[in-house]
């Protein structure tokens, strides 16, 4: 019998190989208009990634079916049925296209933007190292210092003009949910959780990261998202056998502590420490866990299983090649073990578009407008 880590293998084995097919279940596209800011930078993990690990040997990639089963383009190593959080949110911006992923943009096209994002990829360098290779957020900050470098030319030379545009961009950061879920609880791979107590891994977790942001980015609008209830999804589900909650409240509680340090980071930022940049506060801890807690308002009928995945809660292995998804996607929360479906990526990004229910201290319309 296979172990879960041979299985999971087997699915990069697989990968290759495989074309499947799949009902298309695709949401409306919404109508170009001329985008609200130049360009759009991105920093993160899984829930962001649009095909940069695609050419890693990592466990973490999606290039294979029935991922991207919705999406106009395919499979492209978005780990959902179809749109991320932040393609839904370019959309919502006036972008007519996608932002490519960092592997692929070239040339004019890092005008517009990029996305950075890695699957697997945390604050720490070596989260995310039992899966195999990623870029880290220092990874993902070089990348964008070798962009800088190559959008030089398009200016000139002229530093000044370069930061100027850039200033006008809006810069998203969403990272640290795999600092948790794939080293901090992942204990028989990392000694984090022996080495730190929960406030102290959160502080260091802040410490690097006030760092990356600091360092790395000369934008004046900076989208920071918190990390979402994690102790709530498919995977921790198959795992938990507590009584008292449907969640594992042990991770959600640590998941808490660094949040509200990060929203303190955002106050600082925003009160002087960094002069001249606006921070957004995205709170999707609190709105993933108002989907999960009232999802049959949105249409959600399943909140604790993956519409694709094998096991308990199909949250034990995630969606493997070959495998059949659900047949309705927008009835789940969840499209596989660890992220939500499109229709989630699309509320999710609506509410902090255009309402301030979960951003702070203004909403992303808000901030593009600056």
């Amino acid at each position: 019998m296979k172990t879960g880590g041979e299985l999971v293998l087997l699915i990069c084995l697989i990968v290759a190989c495989f074309n499947g097919r799949g009902r298309s279940q695709r949401l409306p596209q919404p109508q170009p208009q001329q985008s609200q800011v130049p360009c759009f930078y991105i920093f993160g993990d899984s829930l962001v990634d649009n095909g940069n690990n695609n050419g890693m040997v990592t466990l973490a990639r999606a290039n294979y079916r029935p991922y991207g089963i919705d999406f106009l383009g395919g499979t492209t190593g978005r780990f959902t049925n179809g749109r991320t959080f932040v393609d839904a949110l370019a959309q919502l911006m006036g972008f007519a296209r996608y932002i490519l992923p960092y592997s692929r943009a070239r040339g004019p096209e890092l005008l517009r933007g990029a996305n950075y994002a890695s699957g697997a990829s945390g604050i720490r360098d070596e989260t995310g190292n039992n899966l195999g290779a990623h870029t880290s957020m220092n990874g993902q900050v070089a990348n964008f210092a070798n962009t800088v470098v190559q959008m030089r030319r398009f200016f000139r030379g002229d530093t000044n003009a370069l930061g100027s545009y850039l200033s006008k961009c809006i810069f998203y950061s969403g990272l640290g949910s795999n600092d948790y879920l794939n080293n901090y609880f992942m204990p028989s791979f990392y000694t984090t959780s022996s080495d730190f107590t929960t406030k102290a891994y959160a502080a260091a977790l802040i410490q690097d990261y006030t760092r990356q942001l600091t360092v790395s980015f000369p934008a004046r609008k900076v989208i920071v998202t918190a990390v979402g209830p994690i102790g709530c999804i498919p995977y921790q589900l198959a795992r938990y056998h507590g009584n008292s909650s449907r969640c594992n409240e042990d991770i959600n509680k640590a998941i808490v502590i660094f949040n509200t340090e990060l929203r303190k980071v955002v106050d600082r930022f925003n009160g002087g420490q960094l002069p001249g940049a606006k921070f957004v506060y995205l709170d999707s801890y609190k709105s993933s866990m108002d989907l999960y807690q009232n999802g049959s308002a949105n249409g959600f009928e399943v909140i604790d299983k993956g519409c694709c995945g094998v096991g308990r809660n199909n949250g034990q292995i995630t969606c493997l090649p070959l495998q059949q998804p659900c047949t309705d996607r927008r009835r789940y929360l969840f499209w596989d073990a660890f992220h939500p479906t499109e229709l989630a990526n699309i509320l999710f990004a609506q509410s902090a578009y255009g309402s301030q229910a979960y951003t702070y201290p203004i909403n992303i319309q808000q901030l593009s407008s600056l």
